[in-house]
């Protein structure tokens, strides 16, 4: 499979999910993630939404059961996320900040959490696209990312960036 085949505007996800990163005095919270999709690797907190929930109460919600934090308003939509497996497994992910917490971040079953200074993000031990999409994020620009991943594995994507009223594009 390649990024060039895959039929984007028929394109459906199968899941659809969350990230939600609370960026405070100079660091961002993050995440060590203990089991499911990316077990292993350092993320921000989010996951799956449930029945009837829209992705900001879903990436809320995430933030609270994962860490025991509630993020603080306002928690403002900042990209969108189409990642294609080339097993099949297809998902869309809703990004969003937020720029503090109320409560002190603590350990769970689903992740261990960690403050990391914007300067020192460990893009070494996360997603191949996190490096590609979060300096957009933490820019406060509004970002469009489609991807392409055999397992850990990114074989292409495509990137539109937002600046106001005019998007830019940016393939690779």
């Amino acid at each position: 499979m390649r990024f060039e085949d895959i039929a984007w505007d028929r394109w459906t996800p199968q899941t659809r999910a969350t990230l939600l990163f609370v960026i405070r005095d100079g660091r961002v919270l993050l995440i060590h993630k203990k089991r499911g999709l990316g077990a292993g690797k350092i993320n921000g907190p989010g996951g799956r939404l449930e029945p009837g929930e829209t992705p900001r109460q879903a990436a809320i919600r995430e933030v609270e059961e994962e860490l025991r934090v509630t993020p603080l308003e306002p928690v403002e939509e900042a990209g969108l996320l189409q990642f294609q497996f080339t097993d099949g497994l297809t998902i869309e992910g809703y990004v969003f900040r937020a720029p503090d917490c109320r409560g002190e971040p603590s350990e769970t079953d689903e992740a261990t959490p960690l403050w990391v200074p914007l300067d020192r993000i460990p893009y070494d031990r996360m997603w191949a696209d996190d490096r590609i999409w979060m300096p957009e994020l933490l820019a406060r620009r509004w970002f469009h990312g489609r991807f392409l991943f055999n397992g850990d594995r990114m074989l292409g994507h495509e990137m539109r960036i937002q600046f106001g009223a005019a998007a830019a594009d940016a393939s690779a």
